[in-house]
């Protein structure tokens, strides 16, 4: 049983910045990718960001330049650093890990940018 769990959501102004944070633990094997996806109202879950255990980072063009994700892989964790925070970035993010067996989603935690 793997328990992947997201915190550091929360409500802040336009340009301001908030830190994610998301840990896996369990009964994994050998965690390669971990990542940051987030839906807002009425849409898809889309990428945000997502990093291997090689430290290659992956964004997607809407966060670029603005977003930073980072992992600690002795602890399994993975931060998301974002910055310049827009209305439009307004979401539930999810972060999930994926190791030999599997892809693991947390339960998301919002992030809200009032417009």
């Amino acid at each position: 049983q793997v328990q992947v769990v997201e915190s550091g959501g929360g409500l802040v102004q336009p340009g301001g910045s908030l830190r994610l944070s998301c840990a896996a633990s369990g009964s994994f094997f050998r965690i390669n990718a971990m990542g940051w996806y987030r839906q807002a109202p009425g849409k898809q879950r889309e990428l945000a960001a997502t990093i291997t255990s090689g430290g290659t980072t992956n964004y997607a063009d809407s966060v670029k330049g603005r977003f930073t994700i980072s992992r600690d892989n002795a602890k399994n964790t993975v931060y998301l650093q974002m910055n310049s925070l827009k209305p439009e970035d307004t979401a539930v993010y999810y972060c999930n890990a994926q190791d030999l067996r599997g892809l693991y989603w947390g339960q998301g935690t919002q992030v809200t940018v009032p417009s």
